[in-house]
C-alpha cells in the first residue's frame, strides 16, 4: 500500500482536512500544528478531531503527519528561544494525543556557531524533557539541507540525538529528498547507496516518513530549496523508484512541494500511477485552488 499525500491546512478544521485529502486521492497527510512562523495554536474541537480519526480509520489511511512550527530552535545560542521550544513542544505533542497514529515532525534546530556537539547535546535534552514514557505520538527529527549552523544535515548529527533519548520507542526520522540531496546524499544517482548509509549510520526502522521534493540545486549545495517533482535536479525517475522501494513500503511520503491543490492532485495520480496503483486511486477532478499552507521553497 503506497501512503501518499501532501501538506494541508487545518484552518476549516481536522475533518476538513481529511476530506479534501480523500478529493487528492491521498490517503496521509500533513499540517501545522500552529501558526509556522508563529506561537499560536488554535484550541482543538474533540469532536472534530474524533471524526478525522474515523474518516481515516474508514478509508485507510497511514499515520498523518502534524508539523512544528519553523521558529523553534532547542540549541538556539539564546536561553528564551531554548525555552520557547521546549514549552511548544510539549503543548503540541499533549494536544496531539487525540490524534489516532500521529507523528511529529521538526527541525532539529540551528546552533548559531556553538558547535555541533553542544546543539545536539541541547536537542536531546529538550526531546527528553517534553516527551514521556507512554504517549502515543512519535516525534521525528527531519533531515535538513546542513545550510549554516544546521544540525542534521548528516546522518550521523542523527544518531548522535537518537542515541540520548529517554524514550527511544518513540524517536524517529523524517527523510527529505530535498535535504538529503542538497546535504551532499545524491539519491538521484544512488538512492540504493543513501539508504544502505542510512540502514548503516541510523537504522531503516527508525525512519517513519518521508517528504517528497525535488530541489533547485545540485547535490550538496545546501541551499534547501524545493521544487516540484520533475522540475529540478532530482527528476522523476527518483521518485519512481522511491514509490516502488520495498525498503519504503508502507511509509507515510508527503508532498511539500511548492504548488496547489490541484498540483498536488496531480502529483499524487502521477506517484499512484507509479506504483501501479491508479486504478485503485483515480486522480480527483479538481477545480479549486482551496485553503492550504503556503508553502514557499525556502520553508520547509
Amino acid at each position: 500500500m503506497l501512503y501518499v499525500g501532501c501538506h494541508l491546512s487545518s484552518a476549516k478544521g481536522f475533518a476538513a482536512m481529511g476530506r479534501t485529502a480523500l478529493d487528492l486521492g491521498a490517503n496521509t497527510f500533513q499540517f501545522f500544528t500552529r501558526n509556522p512562523r508563529g506561537s499560536r495554536a488554535k484550541a482543538l474541537d474533540p469532536d472534530d478531531v474524533a471524526a478525522l480519526n474515523r474518516l481515516a480509520r474508514a478509508h485507510g489511511f497511514g499515520p498523518l503527519i502534524a508539523h512544528a512550527p519553523y521558529t523553534l530552535n532547542p540549541c538556539s545560542q539564546e536561553a528564551r528561544v531554548r525555552e520557547f521550544a521546549r514549552e511548544t513542544m510539549e503543548s503540541d505533542l499533549q494536544r496531539l494525543e487525540l490524534v489516532d497514529g500521529c507523528l511529529y515532525n521538526f527541525h532539529p534546530g540551528s546552533h548559531g556557531g556553538k558547535g555541533v556537539e553542544a546543539g545536539i547535546a541541547e536537542i536531546a535534552e529538550t526531546l527528553n524533557a517534553v516527551m514521556a514514557p507512554g504517549q502515543r505520538t512519535t516525534v521525528l527529527l527531519e533531515t535538513m539541507a546542513g545550510k549554516g549552523s544546521e544540525v542534521g544535515g548528516r546522518f550521523e548529527e542523527l544518531r548522535e540525538i537518537l542515541d540520548r533519548a529517554a524514550v527511544p520507542e518513540r524517536l524517529g526520522v523524517c527523510l527529505d529528498t530535498c535535504h538529503v540531496s542538497d546535504a551532499g546524499y545524491d539519491i538521484a544517482a544512488d538512492l540504493d547507496g543513501v539508504l544502505t548509509a542510512f540502514d548503516r549510520v541510523i537504522g531503516l526502522g527508525r525512519l517513519r516518513a518521508l517528504h517528497l521534493n525535488d530541489s533547485r540545486n545540485p547535490p550538496g549545495s545546501r541551499k534547501d530549496r524545493h521544487a516540484c517533482l520533475g522540475e529540478g535536479a532530482l527528476g522523476q525517475e527518483v521518485f519512481r523508484r522511491i514509490v516502488r522501494h520495498p525498503a519504503l513500503a508502507g511509509l507515510p511520503m508527503v508532498l511539500e512541494t511548492p504548488n496547489d491543490l490541484a498540483g498536488y492532485g496531480r502529483e499524487i495520480a502521477w506517484l499512484r500511477a507509479n506504483c501501479g496503483e491508479s486504478e485503485n486511486f483515480p486522480p480527483a477532478a479538481l477545480t479549486h485552488r482551496g485553503d492550504y499552507d503556503t508553502l514557499t521553497v525556502e520553508d520547509c
